[in-house]
């Protein structure tokens, strides 16, 4: 938990965040410089032209349609570009010195896909230059479960899917700014959850009981023996028994000798989820 709110407080720090007062402005800054596209609603307002005055949603096609001035051609301009154009377009036939006012009511045609273990997951406005950074601030920070890794997936100009992996620890811990990647319409971004699960060493070892371990960093049968605080007096180290569940229920059982795996003999065994590790007592 301490960690994870590390991380969060560099992601608002990082940002200039922490200020309020500042804070409305980061998004504000950049409305101006997105393009209108698809499926976006307009809502125009011409001063001495109440027909025109009412919102529009852009089609597939990138247009409107006005009274008067028939299909427009929006997709790829700016607020202020079609401002411009359509103040252009009513001066040649109706208006001596057109006032039009243009308003993106809603930003439907580029968006950021954000799912996985942050505070608010879902689709966010691309408006102009959104980062990893800026949308993990968005979207309230990690939650406590969030993994050690960001993977953005991203389509390609020829139709084909890429991916990037990006450590959070370097992006928010160490401030790589590298890493801190700018954003793409459809881009997906995800955090993948990284659960605690359960490991159970039991019989002779002096602390036995379930070790809490993130899925991520799942122990292999040394190291959770010494998690478990170590071989007690009486272990028998060449009769441990791994007990392990497979994917048909069934449970399965392996006699491991662990002096061959400290000597180099054998190889250290990986463990999984609700696996079993149980040290017997040596006869003497």
């Amino acid at each position: 938990m301490r960690n994870n709110l590390a991380r969060n407080w560099l992601i608002f720090s990082a940002l200039g965040l922490l200020s309020v007062p500042g804070a409305p402005f980061v998004q504000e800054q950049y409305v101006s410089e997105y393009k209108i596209g698809p499926k976006d609603l307009l809502e125009i307002t011409v001063i001495g032209f109440e027909d025109l005055n009412r919102r529009y949603r852009v089609s597939e096609e990138g247009k409107i349609t006005l009274p008067y001035l028939g299909d427009v051609e929006v997709q790829g301009l700016s607020r202020s570009e079609l401002e411009k154009k359509l103040a252009e377009l009513l001066k040649e036939k109706y208006l001596e010195n057109p006032q039009v006012a243009v308003l993106i009511a809603e930003y439907e045609s580029r968006k950021v896909f954000l799912i996985g273990a942050v505070t608010t997951p879902g689709p966010y406005e691309l408006m102009g230059r959104l980062t990893l950074l800026k949308i993990l601030s968005q979207a309230g920070g990690l939650t406590a479960d969030a993994g050690n890794e960001i993977i953005v997936m991203r389509q390609m100009p020829d139709g084909t899917k890429t991916s990037l992996k990006i450590s959070v620890d370097d992006l928010i811990l160490k401030g790589d700014a590298s890493l801190d990647i700018p954003l793409q319409a459809d881009d997906i971004v995800t955090i993948p959850v990284d659960r605690t699960i359960q490991i159970y060493v039991t019989g002779q070892v002096r602390t036995p009981g379930a070790l809490s371990v993130r899925r991520s960093n799942i122990p292999t049968l040394l190291r959770a023996i010494a998690q478990a605080g170590g071989f007690a007096e009486r272990a028998s180290r060449g009769g441990v028994i791994l007990k392990r569940i497979d994917v048909t229920g069934k449970e399965t059982q392996i006699r491991v000798n662990v002096d061959d795996i400290i000597k180099g003999k054998k190889k250290d065994i990986q463990l999984q989820e609700n696996d079993v590790i149980i040290v017997p007592e040596k006869w003497i």
